[in-house]
């Protein structure tokens, strides 16, 4: 009996004793969760227990001045899936058949998605971004276990390849890339919101739960300066110089002299906001480009979507004699009438610097711009001095940005004054040995159109919210008198006699009073001139009152390269469309034939009306149209019963019978 009692008694201890270290490595255990790992294990918990979605703010829109919609924001919908709520649910075969599932709706391959769902690493994965609504709605019908679905919006631009260059584009992530875009990101995004919320396992919300939900601050709109219209027929205008001369390229501004608007800015070829990754190319060259590496890619497409007109420079040519001409009549050094000689050619400092053509002879400073001499510009631009010449050079904005509000302007490129001799000086004169960007000239000699006070160039006109209230207006800027006025009125008149009787005939339109000049210039490479050329020409309309200016640059032109017989037409083409629109009236004179007015037509007003009663109208008045957004013609016939929403230009205005009147679709 004892011996059974110490057994008892040994096995009691024993169960005791294990009870005693099970109970020891309990205490242990509990305290290394609650102690060592307890701030992790909380925040685990937290993780799995709180839904946090993010809200996107939606991306304001872009408008040209008339409230034309140019860039807008749709709604769309992401896929987020939790991996910890979705692998307690969801395992092996279940696991494949739901990734299955999503692929079908998401166009994914199963594998990728199971392999992204079952990361545990991830507490919240972006699955999907860009659902339209039904996708959205089939995903929910699922009910699959640790995906959420949160609203956010998509960047659409209506014209495609329309203004791409100025306007810009977003990145993956929403933000600005270029442009417009890029410029105006940190008032066009907005501050994104956060929907926080208490779940189950399921991340079905609790209904005892804490939610909090932070509203998204939706973007501001940018109203542009730009004119839907005139950018229409800048882009119309240089399409078509770019078929008829063979460039490479077509770039074209216009601005009001006055307040410094940017009316139009286009960029030939541009791309498609819509696509921005996808360069518009076919062929030969498509296949070029994806035979490129990533890197290669990466610098195609940031040239692509760089803007020549505010990033580069080139050498203006003759465009640049205005301001030596300017500077001449300023310093009191010469007046329009003042004789310059040209025998072909100049020496300086024992280097023939050769005219374009033959001699000029003797002809007053007038002629010397209209035939675009050479040696006469050499004569003044020594006759001045460095110090005067550059002292010009700075007065019209030529050494210093202009400040549009565009990303990446560039500054010129001007030799250090006390490094240059009479030479150098004398090439300067004419245009040559100076590099400046397309956004430094225009707004250099706008300065002449406006009495001679130089204004700072900009884009953007307002910023509003999304009620159409105005938050943010851009005045005009006036940033210094460069000439006087009477100088100013004499380049004038000189800029018109260059169009009306001298190499700047091709722009000539009859009725209206324009001025301008010619320009054509080698490009630089490797420190050494090519044989190929920026053709360009520079103008303002009309030239008792400028309204416009106008500057049109032709990149490498190969069926013809001066700036006469290429850019010239391309601004009459322009300015013959834009002048009527715009409200400036034809004045004849008596050497004019005023028959000629009989190529214009008043524009009906077909607001309102079905497409198809547009249509008629529109042609029996004999005026060409076009559907804004574009549309086929299959979609033609679809949309011939819903009405116009917009026209330009509007009725009543007096165009040109080979313009085009556009209609806007809702």
């Amino acid at each position: 009996m004892a011996k059974v009692n110490l057994k008892n008694k040994n096995r009691m201890l024993f169960a005791f004793g294990a009870m005693a270290v099970l109970l020891a490595l309990l205490v242990i255990r509990v305290a290394w969760i609650q102690v060592v790992k307890g701030e992790e294990y909380t925040d685990m918990a937290i993780d799995q227990q709180t839904s946090d979605i993010p809200i996107e703010a939606k991306r304001g829109s872009i408008y040209d001045r008339n409230g034309e919609e140019l860039a807008s924001s749709a709604t769309c919908y992401s896929l987020w899936v939790r991996p910890a709520q979705f692998t307690g649910q969801y395992k092996g075969e279940k696991a494949t058949e739901a990734a299955s599932e999503l692929a079908v709706i998401l166009g994914m391959e199963a594998s990728e998605i199971e392999e992204k769902i079952t990361d545990t690493e991830n507490v919240l994965v972006k699955l999907a971004d860009g659902l339209e609504k039904a996708e959205a709605d089939k995903i929910k019908e699922l009910e699959i276990t640790g995906t959420e679905i949160s609203e956010g919006s998509e960047r659409f631009y209506p014209n495609g390849n329309f203004a791409s260059v100025l306007l810009g584009s977003v990145n993956a992530e929403g933000a600005g890339r270029s442009g417009v875009e890029q410029q105006y990101d940190e008032y066009l995004s907005g501050v994104a919101g956060r929907w926080v919320k208490d779940t189950d396992i399921n991340g079905n919300t609790l209904s005892y739960g804490e939610k909090l939900y932070y509203q998204a601050e939706d973007g501001l709109n940018v109203v542009l300066t730009i004119d839907e219209v005139i950018q229409h027929y800048m882009e119309d205008t240089l399409s078509a110089s770019m078929k008829k001369t063979g460039a490479k390229g077509a770039w074209g501004i216009a601005m009001d002299p006055e307040s410094g608007e940017v009316l139009a800015m286009s960029v030939l070829p541009g791309f498609d906001p819509n696509d921005a990754t996808d360069p518009l190319l076919k062929g030969e060259e498509l296949e070029e480009f994806k035979k490129l590496s990533g890197e290669e890619q990466s610098a195609y497409l940031s040239k692509m979507w760089r803007n020549p007109l505010i990033s580069d420079v080139y050498e203006p040519g003759s465009t640049l004699k205005l301001m030596t001409a300017s500077a001449m009549l300023e310093e009191g050094l010469a007046t329009p009438n003042t004789t310059f000689t040209c025998e072909g050619s100049y020496v300086v400092s024992g280097e023939r610097l050769n005219c374009w053509g033959a001699a000029h002879g003797t002809q007053t400073l007038t002629e010397a711009v209209g035939n675009s001499c050479n040696p006469a510009h050499i004569q003044m631009a020594l006759q001045m001095g460095k110090d005067t010449y550059y002292e010009y050079l700075d007065l019209f904005g030529l050494t210093n940005v202009t400040g549009i509000d565009l990303p990446a302007e560039t500054t010129s490129i001007v030799q250090d004054k006390d490094s240059i001799g009479p030479v150098e000086l004398a090439t300067m004169g004419f245009g040559h040995g100076v590099a400046i960007s397309p956004i430094q000239l225009i707004t250099a000699i706008s300065a002449i159109g406006n009495d001679g006070i130089l204004v700072k160039p900009h884009v953007v006109k307002e910023l509003t919210d999304s009620k159409g209230n105005v938050v943010k207006s851009f005045e005009t800027e006036e940033v210094k008198q460069v000439i006087s006025e009477t100088t100013a009125s004499e380049m004038r008149k000189i800029m018109e006699l260059e169009v009306s009787t001298y190499g700047g005939s091709a722009a000539k339109i009859e009725g209206f009073r324009i001025g301008g000049k010619t320009g054509t210039a080698y490009k630089a490479t490797g420190g050494q001139y090519s044989s190929e050329t920026y053709s360009s020409f520079v103008c303002m309309a009309p030239m008792d009152d400028p309204q416009i200016a106008v500057l049109i640059i032709l990149d490498t032109p190969t069926k013809a390269q001066f700036g006469s017989v290429t850019a010239a037409p391309a601004a009459r083409d322009f300015l013959e469309k834009v002048l009527p629109y715009i409200g400036v009236t034809p004045q004849y004179s008596d050497s004019e034939d005023a028959s000629s007015g009989g190529g214009y037509s008043y524009v009906p007003d077909v607001t309102g009306l079905t497409f198809e009663k547009a249509e008629a109208v529109l042609s029996e008045a004999g005026l060409p149209y076009e559907i804004v957004p574009h549309v086929d013609k299959e979609s033609k016939e679809k949309i011939s019963d819903q009405k116009v929403a917009d026209q330009y230009p509007k009725g009543g205005k007096k165009i040109n019978k080979d313009n085009k009147v556009y209609l806007y679709r809702e």
